[in-house]
């Protein structure tokens, strides 16, 4: 089940915080609960990426993206993600996660985001974002224009860039 409540909690703790610069990080602290384990103990890798909303949606709430979608009635969807698990995490672990955007293209947002335990990065995450209407996938130019802000992306690292390469390249629909 989605953590609803979590999400609730994250927003609540956050009511007050000053707002944040498009590509300000959020850093949020959260705990990894019995619920969130797989049979081996362990973080849940389905759960990491459900965790991970739990830094992206308070993020866009503080950096305005959250009013505009609300107002223009847009929706925010992950249309794909490349992950790194790198250390387990366990019942009770504290968790430190950062949450990021570091650029977009013509049609995406790429937002990236690590929890840490301690100073050992446990995972790491690029998320690659649209924002949609009844239309379709609504440009950042746009989003950015009706966020009041006119700037261009900083350049996304090369690996982000070969991703959306190898991306463009991959069969869709997949072979059954």
């Amino acid at each position: 089940m989605y953590p609803f409540f979590r999400m609730a909690l994250e927003f609540w703790r956050f009511r007050k915080a000053p707002p944040l610069g498009l590509l300000e990080a959020h850093v949020s602290r959260h705990r990894c609960w019995p619920w969130d384990l797989d049979p081996w103990r362990e973080l849940n890798n389905g759960r990491t990426l459900t965790l991970f909303d739990l830094g992206r949606v308070p993020m866009g709430r503080r950096n305005g993206l959250h009013r505009v979608l609300a107002a223009r009635g847009w929706g925010a969807a992950v249309a794909g993600s490349v992950v790194r698990y790198r250390k387990r995490v366990r019942a009770f672990d504290a968790i430190t996660m950062h949450s990021r955007c570091i650029g977009w293209d013509g049609r995406f947002f790429y937002i990236e985001q690590s929890m840490w335990l301690g100073e050992e990065c446990s995972s790491h995450m690029v998320v690659r974002s649209a924002i949609t209407s009844k239309a379709g996938i609504v440009a950042p130019e746009r989003v950015l224009a009706e966020m009041g802000l006119a700037q261009d992306s900083p350049p996304l690292p090369g690996w982000v860039q070969q991703w959306i390469v190898t991306e463009a390249a991959r069969p869709w629909p997949p072979q059954r």
